[in-house]
């Protein structure tokens, strides 16, 4: 089986090899979202009823913790065989944890699947900059960003068929991770030809992370915020719960359409600029869920939102990938996945801050402002690549 082609007498990944990156890549999403449908059904099953929605962001503080383990093993045993160590460990612990009761295994079970999830947003996002550069790399970590968030729609709509036939049925949803482990063994090849490195080091500006990282945080936030407060702030207004999952999705799609678009605004303009769109794109979109109650203007504030998402998070990606050397991409993707995973983790606490849903988005318009201020403070980061174009 021929697993990867010849171009320009560089090795790239096959086409089968390309969707079984863009198929892990959603697990991340997955992670959380697999049971969010049937989550009191799953939660009464399983004994947590008073801990339900800590199965949805346990896997975020397992993020945090685990990280920085698989960015050495990245860096040490190489993305491909870090990433089909996390792919393993999700399925196990995703769809082992169907067979556990009580608090304390099942907390253990989701930190633990939380950790798988990160080291594969790292490993994955690692072994795509081993194989491409410069403007393939960034499409290629664009159409990453699309099947995460089409993904996010897609295991949605399966896991709530699959909660109505039984509360255990979401948990089916884990083997993927199975499956993508399978087609990692069988299309990624081990032996990939290195891109070959410049001779001359380009000076990198000193804590090139700290930035990317903030800005990272805080678009997590900014995009998970809508998550938690957009519903409730709906209901309010009137709309009912299909029109609040239809607005929902809608933010998704256009994020995907977002992702998609990204690229080709890069190159007329800039990564940097591209990226200060999307924090301004955020900015509109809370500040039209906060003042209006127009359904037109809800719209758009959804689009706003998902051009913010679709923007932010695959730019940050690359550009992590960008200031990282061969010899410390996988500690500075594994910081990447850190401060993504912590900001889903810290807009947790909006279930127990009880602050009219207004103020929270008044509160997030100001973080956009905030963020666009980190990154003219810091252009030189933007402007900064450590591979040739």
């Amino acid at each position: 089986m021929h697993t990867f082609i010849f171009n320009k007498h560089l090795m790239t990944l096959s086409k089968t090899g390309e969707i079984t990156l863009f198929l892990a890549a959603t697990l991340t999403i997955m992670v959380g979202t697999a049971v969010a449908p049937g989550l009191s059904n799953i939660a009464e099953a399983l004994g947590v009823t008073a801990y339900a929605p800590l199965l949805i962001t346990l896997p975020a503080l397992g993020a945090i913790l685990f990280a920085p383990i698989f960015g050495k093993c990245i860096d040490g045993l190489g993305p491909r065989k870090t990433l089909l160590i996390c792919l393993f460990g999700y399925f196990i612990m995703g769809a082992g944890g169907a067979l556990l009761y009580g608090p304390f295994p099942i907390a253990l079970d989701r930190i633990l699947l939380g950790g798988f999830a990160a080291g594969i947003m790292a490993a994955g996002t690692a072994e795509i900059s081993c194989w491409y550069t410069g403007k393939a790399r960034l499409n290629m970590i664009a159409k990453q960003g699309m099947a995460i968030e089409l993904g996010g729609v897609i295991f949605l709509f399966i896991s709530g068929l699959l909660s109505e036939l039984a509360w255990h049925g979401p948990f089916m949803l884990y083997f993927l991770g199975l499956i993508c482990a399978i087609m990692c063994l069988l299309f990624i090849p081990s032996n990939n030809i290195k891109q070959p490195q410049s001779k001359t080091k380009p000076q990198i500006p000193k804590n090139t992370m700290g930035p990317i990282m903030m800005c990272t945080f805080f678009a997590m936030i900014l995009f998970f915020s809508i998550i938690i407060s957009l519903p409730g702030h709906l209901t309010t207004l009137g709309f009912s719960s299909s029109q609040i999952g239809n607005l929902l999705a809608f933010i998704s799609l256009i994020a995907v359409f977002a992702a998609m678009f990204m690229p080709r605004l890069v190159a007329k303009t800039s990564e940097g600029t591209a990226i200060k769109l999307a924090f301004i794109s955020y900015g509109i979109g809370h500040l039209l869920f906060a003042s209006s109650t127009l359904t037109m203007s809800l719209i758009a504030g959804a689009v706003f939102a998902g051009i913010g998402f679709g923007f932010s998070l695959p730019l940050l990606n690359h550009k992590t990938v960008e200031i990282s050397s061969e010899a410390n991409r996988g500690h500075n993707l594994s910081r990447f996945a850190i401060a993504a995973f912590s900001g889903q983790f810290a807009t947790s606490a909006l279930e127990v801050i009880h602050l009219p849903k207004s103020t929270i988005f008044y509160v997030c318009a100001f973080i956009s402002v905030l963020c666009i201020l980190i990154l003219v403070v810091n252009q030189r980061v933007l402007a900064t690549t450590t591979n040739a174009q």
